[in-house]
């Protein structure tokens, strides 16, 4: 049971303790470390053995202009603590006592919410400290131990469930993302806004660390006319105009994308392009992609649009797209592949923080899970 008065002078310590000391940037609302950081650490493996300097370098966030990450996690802390604060801590662990906790990778799969780990760990108790055997995007596997926090064992209970749903969810994206991104090249895998309300940066994010591209953030950074605005607009035609006129109007230059359906709206995307100066980069060829009864997927309707787009603008293709399929799309092409699937059907990695890391592995041995 790992549960000691924690010091400086302690030879185990001073093996892994680092100051918590981070280099911050502010950008907007939104904070996070900048720069990599280099500390000795033990190379904690399935056998817990071996020692190496590890430099932990962190994925920078997307920029959101009014996204506030620490607000989003103050209120994930606040929705847990409520009115009264953690009630069970309160009544069992004395304010004084320190403890050291571990985190225990229970299924193999891609590591991800390592640096937003540490803002958590920071805002609920700046004292914590933090130490890392692997860093955002590397690998772990089944019983690897991959890190340590030591400090107030109450602060550390706090924070436990918090940072545990984050990272689950963000490696359980950032796994999904890097089988994806590896099966569809030479084409580069994008997620979209099917996100989980309140987490689009940080799904997003997920999917950086998973080695995904991302798509628009949301309504403001992009125009994407989609099958709805060309209903409304009364046409792909009209509908590209009225974007070239108001983007020259109001003097924006933003990434356009346009969704075709058929190969004749490519076409007619094509020709409008050739008689007017526009302001378009990307066709979407959207569900291009056609399943057959064998399990298969029919990508010849697809091949022939990228085939007439030839390489005058980006492409992108959209629906169909799993883990099954995205090779044989993106072997026709298109410059990109989007899947909502990467966000809005993660499965969460399977990740755990003990402090009683002896037990916790016997019982994950006898569950499989370590």
């Amino acid at each position: 049971m790992s549960v000691a008065p924690t010091s400086a002078s302690s030879p185990r310590l001073l093996f892994l303790r680092r100051a918590k000391t981070l280099s911050f940037v502010q950008s907007s609302s939104l904070s996070f470390p900048l720069r990599a950081r280099k500390f000795v650490a033990k190379a904690m493996s399935a056998t817990g053995i071996a020692s190496e300097l590890v430099e932990l370098t962190a994925f920078k966030p997307p920029f959101h202009p009014t996204y506030d990450l620490k607000a989003v996690i103050a209120l994930a802390l606040s929705e847990d603590a409520g009115d009264r604060g953690d009630i069970t801590c309160l009544a069992t662990i004395p304010k004084e006592m320190d403890a050291e906790a571990t985190f225990i990778a229970k299924e193999n799969g891609v590591i991800a919410g390592i640096c937003l780990a540490e803002m958590i760990f920071n805002q609920v108790d700046p004292s914590l400290q933090v130490e890392w055997s692997q860093k955002d995007g590397d690998h772990i596997i089944k019983g690897m131990q991959f890190g340590k926090v030591y400090g107030c064992a109450r602060s550390i209970i706090v924070a436990e469930r918090v940072v545990l749903n984050f990272m689950q969810r963000m490696s359980g994206i950032a796994t999904l993302t890097k089988a994806m991104a590896e099966a569809a090249h030479p084409a580069c895998i994008l997620e979209t806004r099917k996100t989980a309300p309140g987490l689009r940066l940080i799904d997003k994010w997920a999917v950086l660390i998973g080695g995904g591209k991302n798509h628009r953030l949301g309504l403001f950074d992009m125009v994407m006319i989609k099958d709805n605005h060309i209903s409304v607009a009364g046409g792909v035609s009209s509908a590209l105009k009225s974007v070239d006129e108001f983007l020259w109007k109001n003097n924006l230059s933003v990434p356009v994308e346009v969704e075709t359906r058929t190969l004749e709206e490519v076409k007619e995307v094509l020709q409008y392009a050739t008689e007017n100066k526009t302001s378009l980069t990307r066709i979407m060829l959207d569900n291009m992609v056609v399943p057959v009864s064998n399990g298969d997927v029919d990508v010849s309707m697809l091949k022939d649009a990228v085939k007439l787009i030839s390489g005058r603008f980006e492409t992108e293709a959209s629906g169909n797209v799993t883990l099954e399929t995205v090779h044989k799309i993106g072997e026709t092409g298109v410059t990109y592949i989007s899947s909502g699937a990467l966000t809005h059907s993660v499965k969460a990695l399977d990740i755990s923080l003990k402090i009683d890391t002896e037990l916790a592995l016997q019982v994950g041995r006898r569950t499989n899970r370590a």
